[in-house]
């Protein structure tokens, strides 16, 4: 993949230069990294103007009446970013701000033989090669425009809505009635062409405050990598003549909080211990919290989780707000420094935008990857790192085109509302206790 890799990166040096030459940018019906939400004019400006122009805003009220709300714009580094993301479920009286922005912070591809190893967002064009979707992709949804800087315009942005099954299930004591309800996400998704491989990156957002974050790999195997015949790659084909190398992809996130609207939080972790039973006892189990008053580079356990905490926002039980951060699947690549843990919290810097090979200047001397920012600062502003990794052995199952292979995690809400914000009206009377028969 190396060869291919450094030579769309020469193809893209090309293409610009045929760009400006031809006049072929389009005009800014997309977001640009200099204009992030485009043009607000005076006499549109209001006291209660929307955070973004109407070209890059998103609203949606799904199912069960929750309303999500967000501002998107485009980066040739990082893709698509989303900024200002807030919710309204039913019952609240205003929108809840969640997210001030979210975006991918890297993907890192490391082989397993050691002779390649590229950044694909900051070091191998993965901004620039946005691909154009058709409205077969985007069932039920709208394709936008979306402006690459010095590329063009691009159908390159579907918002639709999308099954995810039951939202909840509920069968009263006595068995004569059953509450359900099948639940709708709003869903969001670019796709980005790097070398061979195409990432589809995705953004969920539920009707019961959820967010769901994803990048989903397909395209094909690279064919100058088959040539893994030193123990560290897979049969492809008949007999035993083309492997395939092996490789990892270390993909993160970057999000920095602003619940109800404070770029202050504080993040907490948790942590349980069972005891085992002692005699004819049972088991027990013991839950601690511990404040995370200073910057960390953490692992995932069993039975350990972490979430950020509103510096201002309670809910209608006097709850502080909290939006729980759960990871999904991941082979943690142990290769880096910025690859060793699952998940860091830093004191929000503005340079500090990617987790490996930062483009951003951070003055001389600084370090160029999230592991060398966990310094002891206090943490006061937190901006949370995901890190999902990936080991890609491959299998004849993957040529050819390769089926979507996920990674990714959630972000749940933890007492945003008093009670599930789909709660039926029947039922909205027992918070904090039950109704014998229902």
């Amino acid at each position: 993949m190396h060869v291919n890799r450094v030579s769309r990166a020469r193809r893209r040096g090309a293409l610009l230069a045929a760009a400006a030459l031809l006049g072929s940018v389009g005009a800014a019906t997309g977001p640009a990294s200099a204009a992030p939400y485009g043009e607000v004019t005076a006499a549109k400006a209001a006291p209660t103007r929307p955070d973004c122009s109407s070209a890059y805003r998103i609203e949606q009220t799904l199912d069960g009446g929750t309303t999500w709300r967000m501002c998107w714009r485009y980066d040739t580094e990082s893709g698509l970013i989303l900024d200002k993301v807030s919710y309204r479920p039913k019952g609240e009286p205003r929108p809840i701000r969640v997210i001030n922005s979210a975006k991918l912070a890297q993907i890192h591809v490391p082989y397993d033989d050691g002779r390649a190893e590229y950044d694909d967002l900051t070091g191998a064009g993965f901004g620039w090669g946005l691909q154009n979707i058709k409205g077969a992709e985007c069932p039920g949804g709208t394709v936008r425009k979306v402006k690459v800087p010095e590329m063009g315009t691009f159908n390159g942005l579907c918002t639709t809505t999308r099954s995810r099954g039951h939202a909840y299930r509920l069968a009263n004591d006595l068995g004569s009635k059953v509450w359900q309800a099948q639940g709708k996400d709003l869903l969001l998704y670019t796709v980005n062409k790097v070398s061979w491989y195409e990432y589809i990156t995705e953004w969920r957002f539920s009707s019961d405050g959820t967010i769901a974050a994803g990048v989903g790999a397909t395209g094909k195997l690279a064919p100058d990598d088959y040539n893994g015949t030193d123990g560290r790659g897979w049969p492809i084909g008949k007999g035993a003549r083309d492997y395939a190398t092996s490789h990892s992809h270390n993909v993160f996130w970057r999000l920095d909080f602003g619940l109800d609207g404070s770029n202050k939080g504080r993040v907490e972790q948790y942590d349980s211990k069972v005891t085992p039973p002692r005699r004819n006892g049972a088991p027990k189990v013991r839950t601690t919290r511990t404040p995370v008053t200073r910057e960390l580079a953490g692992d995932a356990r069993t039975m350990r989780w972490w979430r950020v905490v509103s510096a201002r926002g309670r809910n209608k039980d006097g709850h502080p707000r909290s939006y729980e951060i759960v990871p999904g699947p991941s082979a943690k690549h142990a290769g880096r420094g910025f690859t060793r843990h699952d998940i860091y919290f830093t004191q929000n810097r503005a340079c500090e935008q990617f987790a490996s090979n930062n483009i951003r200047d951070c003055g001389q001397g600084a370090p160029k990857s999230v592991d060398g920012w966990v310094n002891g600062e206090n943490l006061v502003n937190p901006v949370v790192w995901v890190n999902i990794g990936f080991h890609h052995i491959a299998r004849d199952e993957d040529q050819q085109p390769m089926p979507v292979h996920w990674q990714g995690f959630q972000l749940a809400p933890r007492d945003v509302t008093a009670m599930n914000p789909l709660t039926p009206a029947d039922l909205a009377g027992q918070n904090g206790h039950h109704n014998h028969g229902s």
